[in-house]
């Protein structure tokens, strides 16, 4: 026996709401799942094949209650395996499913109902008796006291079941915590950037104060030649020890460029004031 596939999900009346279409998953595999997002382990999709084509699926080899992305990767790869078994032509999007996000998630949900309602014969089917011949109640939540409950018919639509329905002793799977997450990010990268906007005004201001002292040579060079009398032997010594002096607790740091045009000034005047002079 083939698969029955189908490939349209879009425009048909009996699209489901994301409750609703939870709500169907939890009661036909007696799960506990709170969210759709929760899907991404894959191990649901692999007990609904076990339902629809018995021994097309190993349970023993699905990870029901896991939050580790390899074993995620793994359940995937058992439905894949199936549905190769059984001919079905979806290619499951194991990249984007096991990120958790809900949209991937909702819309392959979405064709798998769509693949379930065209394939399901009515046959009785007990989830949790299932698990528990290959081991697996250990680690799955599910609702022992509706454990004979069959699955809905394939022609009809789910009917929607409100939050009151849910067993009180239903048990919710493992999910992957991402809490805190975020904001411990957000915090290591404003105190990066924080860091970072420090160092950049210490920098500033120590180039504002090289650039300070070095104009300050340069309008004292200035002034000398405008005092200077012809003859005058002294004025290159004076001039020498302008532009050998050096600031008290004075920054040096490694010139940038305009830094670099500044000392190259320096020297161009002291050239022209030497060649004039003497």
């Amino acid at each position: 026996m083939m698969a029955v596939n189908v490939y349209s999900t879009n425009v048909t009346t009996e699209n489901l709401s994301r409750h609703e279409m939870l709500n169907w998953v939890n009661d036909c595999l007696q799960l506990g799942y709170s969210k759709i997002e929760e899907l991404c382990t894959g191990a649901a999709y692999c007990q609904f094949m076990h339902m629809l084509f018995p021994g097309s699926v190993m349970l023993k080899k699905v990870k029901f209650r896991t939050n580790l992305e390899h074993e995620y990767i793994q359940n995937f790869k058992v439905l894949q395996g199936s549905f190769k078994k059984m001919s079905v032509d979806k290619i499951i999007p194991i990249d984007r499913l096991i990120k958790g996000r809900f949209q991937d998630n909702f819309e392959f949900l979405q064709w798998f109902k769509k693949f379930f309602d065209a394939n399901y014969a009515g046959n009785h089917y007990d989830p949790v008796a299932a698990r528990e011949d290959f081991g697996a109640t250990s680690s799955v939540s599910a609702n022992p006291d509706a454990r004979a409950k069959p699955a809905p018919p394939a022609s009809t639509t789910s009917r929607k079941v409100s939050s009151g329905d849910a067993p009180a002793s239903r048990i919710q799977p493992m999910k992957r915590s991402n809490v805190g997450a975020g904001g411990a990010a957000s915090e290591s990268k404003l105190s990066e950037l924080t860091s970072q906007l420090a160092e950049m005004k210490l920098t500033t201001e120590a180039l504002e104060k090289e650039r300070d002292f070095y104009f300050g040579k340069l309008r004292d060079i200035e002034v000398l030649c405008q005092e200077a009398q012809p003859g005058d032997d002294s004025l290159v010594d004076k001039i020498t020890q302008i532009l050998y002096a050096t600031e008290v607790k004075f920054l040096v740091l490694l010139l940038n460029d305009s830094l670099m045009l500044g000392v190259w000034f320096l020297n161009y005047c002291l050239s022209t004031i030497l060649i004039i002079f003497w």
